[in-house]
């Protein structure tokens, strides 16, 4: 090569330098940052993946940051269900003692009496109380709107989801076929009706779906006497009579197949008709009969086509988004003109919207109905739990029958409404925060993945930069000795 001033080898060692210095700068950039996108031009397509995955998991965060949100709220609500459902136990006691009234006296079922009327009073306290952030969650005002519905028809709906859907649902139920009680006949009549007389002493165990009795029926009462004793314990079982022209006829208290009748004679059970006296006619047709288990029938609704679940009067519904309960009214639910129906309306407003993900049609919202005592209870026109107050028409001191059917009905539909939002809080939204808990962490992953420094592969190529530098930088000095080389020529 020939030797002149233009030092060709001092140019290609500067720009050997400027490239390995480059390296090197790169190297320490990702192994301080930790990041091996730094800049657009170290992976162009990386860093737009990145950019795209990132987007998504801030989105993914926020929605589980709207879950555990949402998680917090409902677990506030299911806290003071739980205290409403044990006070309705406690009234259900005070309730169950007094029906006993000939082992209490007058003050002991008025103190009875002033118990439940503060724990009314503490339902109603929770009820106007419980809140999250200045919301009140079960008071009424986050309960799905309705329409339509009617005392003859559809009664006590409660709607407890609806669809994302911006338009009403009209809904149209229709009874394929009528509810039925449990029936059975205690004993059929051959002679006149004022001439029915028991003979001797009857023992008869009847037993329903609230239990069991034994009846003692004593030598000599009318028809009219007998129904009155089986009525008599009509709380304890479940089975009430009845004084028909003919015969006296037992039913259940409740419609559906869970209601039963089951008559079994201990002793006697001889039922003389012939004769205005307890003296036995010698004929069976009229006795006592035992039967074995008599049920109920179920009503059966649907709604828009839909077969719906049915326990007795009670219709549950779920499709489409809808899930919602209502008891029938007896007049239309014991019909027996199939093809009736009644049309009522979910309206789409109403209710306490929650995102479970990272889009709109992720979105689900549930009722919650009030829980306040005036609200509970009453299906069908019968007592309110509101009405256990004193003075009101199931006053222990007056109707105890109508207190004890209340509690029971208020009781039911607390642990219906505590079992939906608890089945939403765990298969809902627990799911979906297990879910976008998983997501996150993939999404870290991957962006780990495409983005961060292999700390020992960076070290490692540093190492080799810096080597080259060095070695570059004394190459350079070499080279620079060609100037002086043509010095010494001259």
């Amino acid at each position: 090569m020939a030797l002149t001033i233009t030092n060709s080898n001092t140019l290609q060692l500067l720009r050997i330098l400027n490239q390995n210095a480059e390296a090197q700068r790169s190297s320490l950039l990702q192994l301080s940052t930790g990041k091996r996108i730094n800049t657009g031009k170290d992976d162009p397509a990386g860093l737009i993946a990145i950019s795209n995955l990132a987007a998504e998991r801030i989105a993914v965060q926020g929605a589980l940051t709207n879950n555990q949100r949402t998680d917090s709220i409902l677990s506030v609500a299911d806290s003071s269900i739980t205290e409403i459902s044990n006070l309705l136990n406690e009234i259900s006691t005070l309730v169950s003692a007094s029906t006993s009234s000939a082992n209490l006296s007058d003050s002991e079922i008025a103190a009875n009496q002033s118990q439940i009327d503060d724990a009314l009073d503490a339902i109603d306290r929770i009820v106007n109380t419980t809140n999250f952030n200045g919301k009140k969650l079960i008071d009424g005002s986050l309960a799905i709107d309705t329409s339509g519905t009617s005392t003859t028809t559809v009664n006590n709906l409660r709607v407890f989801s609806r669809s994302n859907a911006t338009t009403d649902s009209v809904l149209t139920a229709t009874r394929v076929a009528s509810a039925q009680l449990a029936t059975a006949t205690f004993s059929t009549m051959t002679g006149v009706a004022a001439t029915v007389r028991t003979s001797g002493t009857t023992l008869v165990s009847i037993k329903g779906s609230l239990g069991t009795a034994t009846i003692t029926l004593t030598s000599g009462l009318t028809q009219t006497q007998v129904v009155t004793a089986i009525n008599a314990a009509k709380d304890q079982t479940g089975v009430s009579a009845l004084q028909n022209a003919t015969s006296i006829g037992l039913n259940s208290t409740t419609f559906g197949k869970d209601a039963f009748i089951s008559v079994n004679v201990l002793s006697g059970g001889i039922v003389n008709s012939s004769y205005t006296t307890a003296t036995t006619d010698g004929s069976t047709a009229n006795d006592a009969q035992i039967t074995t288990k008599n049920a109920g029938v179920d009503a059966n609704i649907t709604i828009n086509g839909q077969q719906t679940g049915a326990d007795g009067l009670d219709i549950s519904y779920s499709a489409n988004g809808l899930s919602l309960e209502f008891t029938l009214a007896q007049a239309f639910g014991e019909g027996n003109t199939a093809g009736t129906t009644a049309v009522f309306t979910v309206l789409a407003s109403g209710g306490a919207t929650y995102q479970l993900g990272t889009n709109s049609s992720t979105r689900r919202t549930i009722g919650i109905d009030s829980l306040a005592a005036f609200n509970l209870a009453g299906s069908n026109g019968t007592v309110r739990l509101s009405e256990l107050r004193a003075g009101g028409a199931a006053d222990l001191r007056t109707n105890t029958e109508g207190a004890f059917s209340a509690v029971k009905e208020a009781i039911q539909q607390v642990a219906s409404t505590r079992g939906r939002i608890g089945g939403f809080q765990k298969f809902q939204v627990g799911s979906a925060i297990k879910s976008l808990q998983a997501a996150d962490a993939a999404l870290g992953d991957a962006v780990s993945a495409i983005g961060d420094t292999d700390f020992a592969a960076a070290t490692a190529r540093l190492n080799s930069q810096t080597v080259l530098v060095q070695s570059t930088i004394q190459l350079l000095g070499i080279a620079n000795q060609q100037a002086s080389q043509i010095l010494s020529l001259l």
